[in-house]
């Protein structure tokens, strides 16, 4: 099969796997939401000082830890977490997490990660904020992502979700303002201050 080297190849409407997002070489940077492309807006300069701002405690704290950190863009393919690994053919969701954490090194590859990652923080923004609100919180519970944060700069808060094994479906465990420290459900030895997070 040939090569994408323009989006506007693509049929928008259609449906399509991780196979074909590995074949795509165009400037634009996309996801893949149960087979529909989403196309990713350039982040602006309060998405940009969060998500430093939220990297630079994180990286500290797992440096030197087993789990790891990664930033956008990084590709994490998703699919039912009941499932064991499927082929590219059959994956049709790969996201771009604007950061993860991933304690599981078998899901490393070149590529990016294989299933999901057990912690997930999305910055949101008026661009994003339904796309990331719906489709991405339906996708990351069934993935399995155990814990997933939704930050909001604009509000400086923090909406902490996680998973529940029994019912496999997120519950609300934490909102956080502010003046706040937040601590991950996963880590609670970690502490970060969201003064700092917000912070112009």
């Amino acid at each position: 099969m040939a090569t994408i080297t323009q989006l506007s190849q693509l049929d928008l409407n259609g449906t399509y796997s991780y196979a074909d997002y590995l074949r795509w070489q165009f400037e634009e940077r996309v996801e893949l939401i149960k087979g529909k492309i989403m196309a990713m807006t350039a982040p602006n300069l309060k998405h940009q000082r969060v998500s430093v701002h939220l990297f630079l405690p994180i990286a500290n704290f797992f440096h030197k830890k087993s789990c790891e950190l990664f930033v956008a863009p990084f590709d994490v393919k998703l699919y039912d977490s009941r499932k064991s690994k499927l082929a590219d053919k059959e994956v049709y969701s790969v996201v771009q997490p604007d950061l993860c954490v991933i304690c599981d090194k078998s899901k490393l590859t070149e590529r990016g990660c294989d299933g999901a990652p057990d912690w997930i923080i999305e910055i949101l923004s008026p661009s994003n904020s339904k796309k990331e609100m719906r489709f991405k919180f339906d996708l990351y519970e069934e993935g399995g992502v155990t814990e997933y944060w939704l930050v909001y700069p604009y509000e400086e808060a923090v909406y902490q979700f996680v998973l529940n094994p029994q019912t496999e479906k997120y519950e609300l465990k934490g909102m956080y303002a502010n003046d706040d420290m937040a601590t991950p459900f996963l880590f609670p030895e970690l502490k970060i201050d969201l003064v700092e997070v917000f912070a112009e």
